[in-house]
Order: C-alpha cells, then sequence, then structure tokens
C-alpha cells in the first residue's frame, strides 16, 4: 500500500511553517522585554530587602508576596473581578458620555468654550475627595464605586474624541459634501473611522484609570474589592497580602488593557499604524 503523502502536504508545510515561525517569534519579541524588566525588579527587590535587613512588616520579601498571593490565587482574583466589574461599567458610563458629548462639540465648535472648562474641572477634582460623597449619597454597593471610574475616565475619551472627530481629511470631507451626503453619512464613513485611533488610544489609558478609581471609591466602603483588600491589610500590618493586592490590580490592568488593544488591531486592520506589523 502506497502510504506517500500527497504532493501538495509539503507545500502545505511551507506555507504554514514560516508563518508560525513568524508568529512565534513576533510574540517572543514582544513579551520578552517585560519580562526581562520585571525579572530585573525582582531580583533587585529580593537583593535589597536581603541585604537593608528591612523589617518583613515594611518590606516583605519577593517570596513571601508570592506566597501569599499563589496561596489564595482565587479570592485575589474573586475579589479583584469585582474591582474589574465596576472599573468596566464606569469606564463603559464615561466613554459613552464623553463621545456623546465628543459629537455634539466636534459639530458646534462655540460650545467647545463651555464644556471643556467643565471636563477640565471635573479632571482635576481629587477622586479621594469626592469618593466619600459619592458613597453617603449613593451607599456601599457598586454604583458609587462605577460613578468614581466613570468620572475619571469621561475627560481623556472627551478630549482625544474630540481631536479624533475633526482630525479628518478636508479633501474628502469637501468630495462628500460636493456628493450631497448627509451629515450622518459623512460621520459613520469619515468622521468615525478617523477618530477610532484616537479613541482606542484614550481607551487604554482610561482603563488602567478606571481601575485605579474603582479600587480608591471601594476604600471609602465596600463590601468586596480589591480595595478593601488593600486596605484591610494596611490596617493589620500586613504587608504580603496588600503587595499581593496590588500585584493584582496590575495584573488585571495589563489583561484589560491588552484587550482593548487586540480589540483595536481587529477594528482597525486598514489602519497604517498596523500594517508593518502584518
Amino acid at each position: 500500500m502506497d502510504r506517500t503523502l500527497p504532493r501538495h502536504t509539503p507545500a502545505a508545510w511551507r506555507f504554514s511553517f514560516p508563518h508560525l515561525t513568524h508568529t512565534l517569534r513576533r510574540t517572543v519579541a514582544t513579551a520578552l522585554p517585560p519580562a526581562v524588566v520585571l525579572l530585573g525588579a525582582l531580583l533587585a527587590w529580593d537583593l535589597f530587602v536581603r541585604w537593608s535587613g528591612a523589617k518583613p512588616y515594611l518590606v516583605p520579601s519577593p517570596g513571601a508576596v508570592w506566597r501569599r498571593w499563589w496561596g489564595d490565587l482565587g479570592f485575589f482574583y474573586g475579589e479583584g473581578l469585582v474591582t474589574v466589574q465596576e472599573a468596566i461599567g464606569g469606564l463603559a458610563l464615561g466613554g459613552g458620555l464623553a463621545l456623546l458629548v465628543a459629537v455634539v462639540v466636534a459639530h458646534w465648535r462655540a460650545l467647545e468654550r463651555g464644556v471643556l472648562p467643565v471636563a477640565i474641572a471635573v479632571k482635576v477634582t481629587p477622586v479621594v475627595a469626592v469618593a466619600p460623597l459619592f458613597t453617603i449619597w449613593f451607599g456601599f454597593g457598586p454604583l458609587p464605586k462605577v460613578l468614581i471610574a466613570a468620572l475619571i475616565t469621561f475627560f481623556p475619551l472627551l478630549v482625544n474624541a474630540i481631536t479624533g472627530f475633526r482630525a479628518v481629511n478636508p479633501t474628502t470631507l469637501a468630495l462628500l459634501r460636493a456628493l450631497d451626503a448627509s451629515p450622518a453619512r459623512i460621520f459613520f464613513t469619515l468622521r468615525l473611522p478617523s477618530a477610532l485611533p484616537y479613541i482606542f488610544a484614550a481607551l487604554k489609558v482610561s482603563a488602567t484609570l478606571a481601575l485605579i478609581g474603582a479600587m480608591v471609591a471601594e476604600w471609602s466602603g465596600a463590601g468586596r474589592g480589591l480595595g478593601r483588600v488593600v486596605l484591610l491589610a494596611h490596617s493589620n500590618l500586613d504587608m504580603p497580602t496588600l503587595f499581593a493586592g496590588v500585584f493584582t490590580l496590575a495584573s488585571l490592568g495589563v489583561l484589560l488593557t491588552g484587550t482593548i488593544s487586540l480589540i483595536e488591531r481587529r477594528l482597525l486592520f486598514w489602519h497604517e499604524a498596523f500594517w508593518s506589523h502584518e
């Protein structure tokens, strides 16, 4: 019986193997630099603890933090999921409001003089000062955390969206107007695609801000969440738990930002910024 492989099989291998190799090489090139920096930071941290004689209740060793985090992984990410849900809710609320306001301001420039000063005032208001007030008004549930996250993410999304909606090709805009295109058609075929890179850039920044805002809001009163874990650990001088909570928040921030970047790459495959990565 002839067990010879079909002639097209080696061609398929020649097609798929270079593609797989390229993907692996690109993945390693992306993951290696931050991994090296992280390992270097952990090594420096461990050497500092060993040589400085720092008290464990002030600066725990990386090993102590790892054992605490790995030994109760489900607890930390269970609490982290609560904080992430609050952050995503705030990001959706703040982002939605920012986009609506940006659409209006981009079309009527006179409104910008009235809207931007108010947005700047909201931006510079300390979250730590507003969080207790929201807790008094809306209770200890997730609503005040969502509102704080929305408050802290509103400004960067607003500014970037306005800039993006206005960063259109004037020649293309004139052509669409010459073709008697409706404002809605101009928006969806020209202004929105032009604004998407700006919006995604703001989303990646705002995602981490939303996590920080939700965590800070939990300090004012919460039944669950990483903010509560960190606050209780601080009160008990439980530094391994505190560091493990911060590490959990950092890892969730990286995951959330990476997810947004992946969505950006899938939606903006046509943009020149991604051509060199193909």
